[in-house]
């Protein structure tokens, strides 16, 4: 099926009337058939089986009231706030309700929504077999039980939590990432038809998503503070991953409104290494700075001593000082002092 044969489908307005009005018709209409059934049963009390109108009051009465009168019940819809029914009849497109509210529509229409799931899980207590154990707090999948998922279709804002996963960044080093995705569905129709299951397109897109972006940058820089990376670019990478998933959803009728990063780590097979980069990285930083202040320092050292002709020394006397100070400023551990009581000279 060609991709422009999906977006086809325009969303339309269910035929419906007013629910309540068709539950008291229907239940006036039953109420009548047992009170003919009561009214022909007293005819056939007097009359006995020649009573024609008696037999026709039960009969009719009898077959409604088995047959029929529950079917109307079926065409009886109630819509939440931010809820949505997609219907059909006999396969094909009926409308949509997504006005809160209590409706009757063609009772041979049909909800779809292929997302709702198609067994139940339960959390009451099964009693197991001899010998087999149970884990408080689990729950059960019951198999057997007839299942009643809803085929309503939710408005509302929904956060979707991925699983991480390993991908590599720009540079190739392996790295553990995961998402969170905010969203919605803006046109159940499309959600419906033009994919077989919204949920599970949309946390397959969004893993294509991030592969994609995660590739384009790399998780950290050394050196080089302009570059963008996943790191320190958390909010332009947040837009253009929200942006690169939209671009992938919108056939399905699904409008995303957030994605942000929620776990980066280097990945374990690299984290040792790259966090001895780190702290290398950190220490060469370090040093530069104790080395830069450290020439300011003797620096204006050399300078108080000259410009108040405190003490007048040569250029090897010079660079002997230099050389004392640079190591006192730039060292691991405490100087020890050393008192000179002779001649400096």
């Amino acid at each position: 099926m060609e991709r422009s044969n999906l977006i086809h489908y325009e969303e339309k307005e269910a035929k419906t009337r007013s629910g309540m009005a068709a539950l008291i018709l229907t239940t006036l209409v039953i109420l009548a058939a047992i009170a003919g059934i009561v009214y022909g049963s007293i005819l056939l009390a007097r009359l006995g089986p020649a009573s024609a109108a008696g037999i026709f009051l039960v009969v009719t009465g009898s077959v409604y009231i088995s047959v029929f009168s529950w079917f109307p019940y079926i065409g009886l819809k109630i819509i939440k706030p931010n809820e949505a029914l997609v219907l059909t009849l006999f396969g094909k497109y009926y409308g949509t309700i997504k006005k809160e509210g209590f409706y009757f529509v063609n009772p041979f229409v049909t909800a779809v929504n292929p997302a709702a799931g198609t067994t139940s899980t339960s959390s009451a207590t099964v009693t197991p077999q001899k010998g087999a154990t149970t884990v408080p707090g689990t729950s059960v999948q019951v198999t057997g039980m007839p299942s009643f998922t809803s085929k309503k279709i939710s408005l509302k804002v929904i956060t979707m939590n991925n699983d991480t996963q390993k991908v590599n960044d720009q540079l190739g080093n392996p790295i553990i990432i995961g998402i969170v995705v905010v969203w919605k569905v803006i046109n159940p129709t499309k959600a419906v038809f033009n994919v077989d299951n919204y949920k599970e397109f949309l946390s397959i897109q969004c893993d294509s998503a991030l592969r994609n972006i995660v590739r384009l940058y790399p998780y950290d820089t050394y050196g080089d503070d302009n570059e963008k990376t996943l790191r320190g670019s958390s909010q332009e990478i947040a837009m253009k991953l929200r942006d690169e998933i939209q671009s992938k959803v919108e056939i399905a009728g699904l409008d995303v409104e957030e994605a942000r990063i929620t776990h980066l780590a280097y990945a374990p097979e690299i984290a040792a290494a790259m966090l001895q980069r780190q702290q290398a990285s950190a220490i060469i930083d370090a040093r530069q700075m104790i080395v830069d202040g450290a020439v300011g320092m003797v620096e204006m050292a050399l300078k108080k001593l000259s410009a108040g002709n405190i003490v007048d020394l040569d250029e090897e006397r010079k660079a002997a000082m230099v050389s004392n100070l640079l190591v006192v400023l730039c060292g691991n551990r405490d100087a020890q002092p050393v008192v000179n009581s002779g001649s400096l000279y």
